[in-house]
Parts: C-alpha cells; structure tokens; sequence
C-alpha cells in the first residue's frame, strides 16, 4: 500500500515537472522550486549564500548543504539527509554540515523513480537495483544502457505477486479473527453453563452434609446388634469367605470349561488320525500312537457330566444382590424399636420408691457393661469427623459423598477461574492469536530444529538425539523496531512474542527467544540466529501479524512493506 502510494506521488511530480523549465541534473520534482532562477541559486539550507546559477553543477562544492551540487558527488563528503523520507527537505536557516538533498535524481522512466547516494555518482559501477536507467554514471567511466523497461515490468509483476500473498494473508487474518470470535464465545458459553453447574453443585453438597449429619445422629444413637462386637466380626468374616470362595469357583468353573473345550479338541483331532491314516504305510512310530489311542478311546471314561451341576453352580455363584441375601440385615445399625429394650430401661418406675436408686445405679453399671463389651453404642462420644475403622457403610458411605461433592465443586471453581483467567490474557488485537495458541511449527538450522509453539513455548532439539532444549516460555506480546531485517521482515516498527525463563544456560542466563512477527500468508520461521549467549531471535511469518503496520502507521510510526 505504502508503495503504491509513493508512486501516485511521484507521477504527479512528473506531470508537474513537465509544464516546468527543465531541472537540473540529479534534481527530484519535489526540489524543483528551488531551480527556478536561471540566474541566481541560493543554497536551500543556508539563504544567506547566493551564487550564480553557472556554478550548479560545475563539480565544486560551493554551498555548505551540498545543495548546489545535485547531480555531482563533489559534495559526496558531507553527511546524509538526515530527514527520513524524500518528501522532508529538513530546509532551516541554521548552516550545517548536512546534505540538503536525498541524493542523485534518477528518473526511471517505466520504473519508479528514486535516489541514489552522491557517493554512488560516476563512480564507475552502474546501481541497477536504484538507478535502472544508467544516468548516474554520465561521466562516461562506463556506459550503464537503460534497463527500466524489463526491471519495471519484473518490478511491477513481483509487485502484483506481494499483493496477491498481501491479500491472502488478509484472508487468512480475517479467517483467524472469526475463529477467535467463536472460541471466546464457547468460552464465554462454558463460564455461563459452570455458574450454573456450580449453584447445583453447592446445593449437592449442603445436602450430602445434611445428610451426613442426619447419618452421625443416627449412629450416636444406634444400638449395636453386632455390627462392632463378635457377631459382627463373625458375620465380617463370613461375607468375605463367601465372597472368596464365590470367586474361586468361578474361577475354577472356567478353568475346568476350557480343559473340557480342550479335551474335545483333541479327542476330534485323534479320531479323525485314526480314521484317515494309511495302514499299509509302514510307520511303527504311527501304529503305536493310534493303538494307544484305541485303547484310550475304549477305556471307561466315568459318567457324563450333569447338567444338573451347572445349574447348582449358577445358583451358588450368585452375587449377594441377585441372591437376595442382605449382610446389613445382620449389622444394621438403625434404631429400631425394641419394647422390652425399653422395658429394661423404664421398668423401674414401676418399683417402690426405696428401691429405684438402687436399680438405677444396678442399670447404670450394667449399661457401661454392655458398652464396654460392645453391645451398646457410647451415645456420649459422638463419631469421628474424619471417620473411623468402627464406622458403619452407611456413615462411611455419607462421608463419601460429601467428599465427592466437595471435589466436583472444586473442579467446577477451578475451571471457571482457568477460563475467566484466559478472557483477560492478551492475545493480540482482535483475538487474533487465541487460534494459534499451542500451533508448533519448525525448521532446521546447522546441527538443530528449532521449534515454535505460538504462546506457549520455544524449543531447540538435536538432531544426534538426546533430550530437548526450551529456550522459554511465552510471556508477553511487545513491538520492536527493525533496522535490518531479513527480506522477509523488512525495517520498522514490528509486533514480537518475548519467551523467557527457558532452560539455564551453563554459566549463563536462562535461555530466552525474542520472536519478531511479520506479515505472510502461512506461519513460517524465516530466520533463526543467537544475538548473546543464550539470547535467541526468531523471524516468523504469520497472517495474524497482518495489519499490525496499517496500525502502527496511523499511529505515526515508520513502516516499510516487508512482503
């Protein structure tokens, strides 16, 4: 855009400049005004100086600004236009040492016009790449032939190529910018379905701890039938027993199934030896082994098996719910009603007054008797909060879903704070780079690949083999100024990835990589060098870098077309 821009420029100053007296030699259209006296040149950075117009060019250098000497290098010596576009003359009244003009004039014509330093003037070389049209070297050192017309139309048909990958990279950008709209909204849509998520999810665990505690109150007040004393250590013992030996004759069922399967096998593989072997070869070690098997197949093999003992054994392994038999039955810790239990403990009002103090201090000793013998449950030591090996399915299976509940709404919180967290991280203008986040790409340089995974990580990996190397992890976006970058990345102002604390570099700093982005149509690692010890730069090409120019333009920032 910038390019074309310029060219619109400077064909207008050439419709202009060809209304005009002629200019010049090495004098550009914008400098124009200061040759219009025919008689009199005043040097452009220092009015004060005035000579004829007969020494312009004459190959002295008469005005401090090198003004009066625009298509010579005689004033070659004085430092650059410091301004940095054409356009800016930087003219003051301040006499300096500093050229006022760009540099030598060269037309071009059916290319773009340009300029080429002083120094480059006659100096015997003709500067193809900037003055295609040979002018600068009139001198006659050598004859440069003009070359515009073919450079031009190369020019113009490279151009057209920079602006069809221009304009697919603008695709893709805008493709990348849609894919990121869509991924914030999932993730904005999966926050909104988590908040909800989690009010149920708090309302699950207040019940389960009302149920728990609704279980505590129950146990604190439960009388033991055996579930902590003999019986139910014997009734422990007897469920895993049963369970035990339920596995193992499964176990062994399948077993003797298979030797049967097997058996039957080999019995079909022997008969049908026997029946199609060829008596008349004479093979003794064959005779023996179907005589061996006649006499096998004629011995008494027992009775058939019984269907009947299938059937038994379907019935006996059986597990306990399809059996119907109920092991809580016999440790149930529920409280139930029992009248002559409440007898024993309210009998006593039946019985004259003298005598209840002596029966009450009777039950009392009986009472911490059967506690102690672990018939009666201690209903003034409550349950352990953290549970205990005494503790009944029921409580254990109370605390479990509060533990569980508890856990899901952990995890619900944590993931809600993990998205939210990730809507507020930077991932460029207008999202663009949250589709690109954990995308690796690669490339070989000397005895390594080098690896870039988009905000995540930066790594270098051997090709002899042995373990990786991280050269960072993704920190933060940053722009960059490029005074010399690749063909690929121009100069300018440039958006970058910065990777730090990668692995420590022996006596050194932690590794870390500066990822210089420009524009392109696919994502590709231009350029890959270590500028210090253990400091790496990345030059990448991506379309979610497109546009990042137009902006730093507007923003007056000084940028050049790096496709």
């Amino acid at each position: 855009m910038r390019h074309s821009g310029h060219l619109l420029c400077l064909a207008a100053s050439i419709a202009t400049a060809a209304s005009e007296p002629s200019r010049p030699r090495g004098v550009g259209p914008e400098f124009a005004k200061f040759y219009k006296d025919s008689e009199t040149f005043t040097c452009i950075s220092n009015p004060s100086i005035k000579i004829p117009f007969s020494r312009v060019n004459d190959d002295f250098c008469d005005c401090p600004d090198g003004s009066d000497e625009p298509g010579t290098a005689a004033c070659s010596y004085l430092s650059p236009l410091s301004p940095s576009s054409p356009g800016d003359t930087g003219i003051t009244d301040t006499i300096n040492a500093t050229l006022a003009l760009p540099g030598f004039y060269c037309k071009n014509k059916g290319h773009t016009p340009t300029y080429v330093p002083f120094t480059a003037v006659n100096d015997g070389i003709c500067d193809y790449d900037l003055c295609c049209d040979g002018s600068e070297e009139y001198g006659g050192l050598v004859k440069c032939e003009d070359k515009c017309g073919p450079i031009g139309q190369q020019a113009r048909k490279d151009a057209e190529a920079r602006q069809k990958t221009l304009s697919a990279a603008t695709r893709k950008r805008k493709e990348l910018v849609t894919d990121a709209a869509r991924l914030r909204k999932e993730i904005e849509d999966r926050i909104a379905d988590l908040h909800t998520q989690i009010q149920g999810a708090e309302l699950q665990v207040q019940n389960t701890k009302e149920a728990l505690a609704e279980t505590e109150k129950r146990e604190r007040n439960r009388v033991v039938r055996g579930a902590d004393g003999p019986l139910g250590s014997l009734v422990e013992q007897a469920r895993t027993r049963s369970s035990e030996l339920r596995d193992s004759l499964i176990r062994v069922r399948g077993e003797r199934d298979s030797a049967r399967t097997r058996l039957q096998e080999l019995e079909s593989l022997l008969t049908t030896f026997k029946e199609e072997y060829n008596p008349n070869f004479n093979d003794e070690g064959v005779k023996r082994a179907v005589r061996a098997w006649e006499d096998y197949a004629a011995r008494d093999k027992g009775p058939e098996p019984d269907a009947g003992q299938d059937t038994d054994l379907d019935e006996i392994t059986k597990t306990d719910e399809e059996s119907g038999l109920d092991w809580e039955a016999f440790t149930s810790t529920e409280q139930t009603s029992d009248p002559e239990l409440e007898l024993l403990y309210s009998f006593e009002a039946y019985l004259p007054l003298s005598l209840r103090t002596w029966v009450d201090t009777r039950l009392r000793a009986l009472r911490q008797s059967l506690i102690d013998n672990g018939i009666l449950a201690n209903n003034d030591t409550p349950s352990s909060s953290s549970g205990s090996t005494h503790e009944s399915k029921a409580l254990q299976d109370a605390r479990t879903a509060v533990n569980s509940a508890e856990n899901d709404l952990r995890n619900m919180q944590n993931d809600r704070t993990s998205h939210t967290d990730d809507l507020g991280k930077d991932y460029g203008k207008d999202d663009v780079f949250r589709p690109l986040k954990g995308q690796c790409i690669s490339t070989d340089s000397g005895e390594y690949t080098y690896e870039l995974c988009f905000m995540d990580k930066t790594v270098q990996k051997s090709k002899k083999g042995g373990g990786h190397t991280s050269l960072g992890n993704f920190a933060k976006f940053e722009t960059v100024d490029v005074d010399h970058g690749s063909a690929e990345i121009g100069s300018g102002r440039r958006l970058a990835m910065k990777y730090d604390n990668g692995q420590h570099c022996w006596n050194g700093p932690s590794r870390s990589t500066l990822v210089v982005l420009a524009c392109a149509e696919d994502n590709k690692i231009f350029k890959i060098t270590e500028e210090e010890k253990c400091v790496y730069r990345m030059e990448v090409g991506t379309p979610a870098a497109c546009g990042f120019e137009e902006t730093a333009a507007v923003e007056g920032v000084p940028v050049r077309d790096e496709l």
